[in-house]
């Protein structure tokens, strides 16, 4: 329904409670949250309890294949939230912070869309708590004393630079900061060496900070950070440099959950921003854990398709917080299974029947890898304008013959009026499930066989193949005791293969494994694909052209 241009400003000043108000309708009463301004606050790690999310249900959005707009994950989230408070259960949104790289690149603001949105939107969209910036300054602080170290003389610990794999990290997109050389300068200036920035959302610190389970276990896992060796060949992690414990300090407030609120005035959390196609692409585990403490449904989402947001979900995050969704809900639009058709993104407006049911494979794909996980799956078709009957019972007839739950996704238009259906279906859905998922492999299986995997089952690959460079990096990791850490694959999102222009349903297909890297400190090994990369780019025209201000301080563009 993206056609349809609202004046969310006036909805929005409409229906913006204080955040006090918000909290109560979680219980939290009588200064029980840490005020950030009249609409925001963050929660205190303390309302975590066990026992109550035993008893509560979390529900995970995500996705097909999307096209390169993204197929609406975050408004279906938002709207399925709204949806399940007005059929009479008490819901929250609990879901990732977004990254000023997509809010200035591709996509602009990050906060759902039409009636299906978080609020306050401009402060969400734009620094927000300060999330990010401690993310970044905390990985920037070790980065600086790993250098001050191998510049020092009488503390040197004989790091050899070579070896160096960590990079400075911004939460921007620039191609330029890829690749650069570091030491410039003269004898002053430190040793002359190659190292390069990640954006700030594939930070390993990102990681830890959506994994940790507390301020204490935040601290250890910086620790364990792998700088690299020694020219001894000795491993020298964080704790070596004595920088977790100021890594910790940076981000004491960042590891606490933000509270706010939709359109709809029902509370939201969110929390943390990995990437899903190079991190874990989920919100934090403590922000998931708080929602569940204090609401009887938790709508969650993992990042692009199923194959990334999904798989990581359940084997990472899953696995490290002891918890199972009672359901998934899997996002499509007759614009993506167009695109998997093979219809150029100019003409995804245009009828085109035939190209839907020729894309559905991709939708059947991502069906089966969520049964593996023996979760049920309800599917949503998110509506826009140009779709047609006949485009759209196409995709009905085929969840029919599959047997699965489909309904209708209309958040965008009518907020959670319009997602009543997929609410109930969603409730059905969960009250059906009585067991915990069932993982892709097991953690001591090999990292091999982990990776090997994944392709296979998950993306539909017939082989692996590793560069030399991977297989000693892999070899490096079961050396150091690492061998039974959960893989976190990094691949492109717009397609099963790591071959971006490959659509649909790709089979018989090679993934090739270009580098490796060891991210002891999240607890996973990070398998680099194909051509992907850590540190996006810009597009030739990025939204942040369109984002203004005016002298009142209104800000526009990012809707």
């Amino acid at each position: 329904m993206s056609n349809i241009n609202p004046d969310l400003k006036i909805a929005q000043a409409a229906t913006l409670q204080p955040i006090d108000e918000i909290a109560k309708k979680l219980g939290l009463t009588n200064g029980k949250i840490e005020q950030y301004g009249r609409f925001k606050a963050k929660i205190p790690l303390s309302y975590i309890d066990e026992d109550r999310i035993k008893k509560s249900k979390m529900i995970l959005v995500t996705a097909i294949t999307p096209t390169p707009a993204g197929e609406g994950k975050t408004t279906v989230s938002v709207g399925l939230a709204d949806g399940l408070n007005r059929i009479g259960k008490q819901a929250v949104a609990v879901l990732r912070e977004p990254s000023l790289g997509p809010v200035f690149g591709i996509k602009g603001g990050a906060t759902g869309g039409g009636y299906s949105q978080l609020i306050p939107m401009e402060d969400i969209n734009l620094h927000f708590n300060g999330d990010f910036a401690a993310v970044e300054k905390a990985n920037n602080l070790l980065s600086a004393l790993i250098n001050n170290n191998i510049y020092g003389r009488s503390r040197n610990l004989g790091i050899d630079p070579r070896t160096v794999k960590w990079r400075w990290a911004m939460d921007m997109n620039d191609r330029s900061l890829r690749h650069i050389i570091t030491g410039i300068g003269g004898k002053q200036g430190g040793f002359l060496q190659e190292s390069g920035f990640n954006i700030a959302a594939a930070s390993e610190i990102m990681a830890i900070l959506c994994l940790a389970k507390d301020l204490a276990d935040l601290k250890e896992r910086m620790g364990n950070i792998y700088v690299g060796d020694t020219f001894a060949g000795e491993a020298i992690f964080a704790k070596d440099l004595n920088a977790h414990g100021a890594m910790a300090a940076l981000l004491k407030d960042a590891i606490k959950p933000n509270l706010v609120q939709t359109l709809e005035g029902n509370p939201a959390i969110i929390h943390g921003g990995p990437f899903a196609n190079i991190a874990q692409g989920t919100n934090s585990l403590v922000a998931t854990k708080i929602g569940l403490s204090l609401s009887e449904y938790v709508v969650t989402e993992a990042g692009f398709g199923a194959d990334l947001g999904a798989e990581k979900f359940f084997n990472i995050k899953c696995r490290a917080g002891k918890i199972s969704p009672k359901a998934v809900v899997l996002v499509a639009t007759v614009r993506a299974l167009k695109y998997h058709g093979g219809v150029k993104k100019d003409q995804l407006e245009i009828p085109n029947t035939k190209a839907v049911l020729d894309g559905l494979g991709n939708l059947e794909k991502h069906i089966e890898n969520i049964t593996s996980f023996g979760v049920p799956v309800v599917v949503a078709i998110n509506k826009f304008l140009a779709d047609t009957e006949e485009e759209i019972q196409s995709i009905i007839d085929r969840c029919n013959d599959l047997k699965v739950e489909i309904a209708y996704s209309d958040g965008w238009k009518n907020g959670g009026k319009g997602m009543e259906e997929l609410a109930q279906k969603v409730v059905s859905a969960a009250e059906s499930c009585s067991s915990d998922f069932i993982p892709t492999y097991q953690l001591k299986d090999s990292l091999k066989l982990k990776i090997e995997s994944i392709a296979e089952r998950i993306y539909g690959a017939k082989e692996v193949v590793y560069s030399a460079s991977a297989n000693a990096l892999l070899k490096r990791a079961d050396a150091l005791g690492f061998s039974e850490f959960p893989v976190c694959m990094a691949k492109t999102q717009n397609s099963f293969s790591d071959d971006a222009s490959s659509y649909g349903r790709p089979t018989n297909f090679t993934l090739n494994v270009r580098e490796v890297e060891i991210a002891a400190g999240a607890g996973f090994i990070i398998p680099i694909t194909g051509k992907m990369l850590r540190m996006p780019g810009l597009p030739t025209v990025p939204a942040a052209e369109k984002i203004d201000i005016d002298k009142d301080g209104n800000i526009t563009g990012l809707f």
